[in-house]
């Protein structure tokens, strides 16, 4: 009689039992869901954001993101009050809503140029701020980015604001100009030059960045969130930035996945020259990273325009510590 040996029969057993047991269905995960407050209508400036939500980039950090395309201030009141998580603001809206007491913080470095310009028609002959002396120029509030980078461009070159004539017109900046009524338009340089020189208009194009550093638009968060779910935060900075990567390296496939998000977009040549301008914007040695210098400048432009009464801490207003 044979005997048979358990070292054999065993491994075949078990292997027997494995195959014939089918294996549990394994849940997917639970994502965190929230609204993100844009501040602007959908637009290929923000190919990065639908690249890391298609690419499954936010997923997999546990998050699923609503775009809310609503005004900047509102996102920057749901933040303050913690409504919600994140919100992506221009970096006055920062300093102003702190304050005003408003526990806010910026987390990271969206635009690290400020995408300001001051456009006019070529015939005008403005081609420096020297030549906006006693020019009329359309802002569309007398506060917001605009109105900011147009006082930093004037105090960069020792024109008072007094010299100027600025002039409210609302978001109407481009029909403004067209029109004559006013001389040159505040506006932001990777959208509204691209589309007038789209339509045949030869223009001056002054870039607040070549003047003046000041902190540009990134992501808001808030201290609580900072302090109770940091996880949450680091997450959130580490998705984004491969998203802006994966823009900078291949922006046609950006420019494909943003036309599902923007179905809109018609005009392919002019948006994908936007999206080209934008990403100048965001390139940077390290994506993601803010600069104190430029918060320290846009504290005194601040000051300058009257906006603020006092001088910030402004080293409470942004950190660099979640970026990957």
């Amino acid at each position: 009689m044979k005997r048979i040996s358990l070292t054999l029969v065993l491994p075949l057993l078990l292997a027997a039992c494995t195959a014939s047991t089918p294996l549990a269905p394994t849940a997917p995960p639970v994502l965190r869901k929230f609204k993100l407050p844009m501040g602007f209508i959908a637009s290929v400036q923000y190919a990065n954001f639908y690249v890391a939500v298609e690419k499954g980039y936010f997923a997999a950090e546990g998050m699923e993101i609503e775009f809310d395309y609503s005004f900047e201030t509102n996102g920057v009141q749901l933040v303050g009050a913690n409504e919600r998580p994140f919100a992506v603001v221009s970096g006055e809206q920062v300093l102003l809503a702190r304050a005003q007491g408003l526990p806010v913080k910026y987390v990271m470095a969206w635009f690290q140029k400020f995408p300001v310009a001051v456009v006019s028609k070529a015939e005008a002959g403005l081609k420096t701020p020297a030549d906006l002396r006693g020019k009329t120029i359309g802002v569309p509030t007398l506060d917001g980015a605009n109105f900011i980078g147009l006082h930093a461009l004037l105090a960069a070159e020792g024109i008072p604001a007094a010299e100027v004539n600025i002039e409210a017109i609302g978001f109407n900046q481009v029909e403004a100009l067209n029109a004559g009524r006013v001389d040159a338009a505040v506006v932001y340089s990777n959208n509204e030059p691209i589309r007038l020189a789209a339509q045949g208009q030869t223009l001056n194009v002054i870039q607040v960045s070549d003047y003046a550093t000041l902190a540009a638009n990134g992501i808001l968060s808030n201290e609580d969130t900072l302090a109770k779910d940091p996880a949450l935060v680091r997450g959130f900075v580490r998705a984004l930035i491969k998203g802006t990567q994966a823009v900078i390296d291949n922006p046609d496939e950006a420019y494909t996945i943003t036309k599902k998000f923007v179905p809109e977009l018609k005009d392919d040549a002019v948006e994908k020259q936007v999206l080209a301008a934008t990403l100048e914007l965001w390139k940077a040695n390290k994506l993601g990273e803010a600069d104190a210098q430029a918060w320290q400048n846009m504290n005194t432009t601040l000051l300058e325009a009257a906006l603020l009464t006092a001088q910030l801490d402004v080293n409470q207003a942004f950190t660099n510590e979640f970026l990957p």
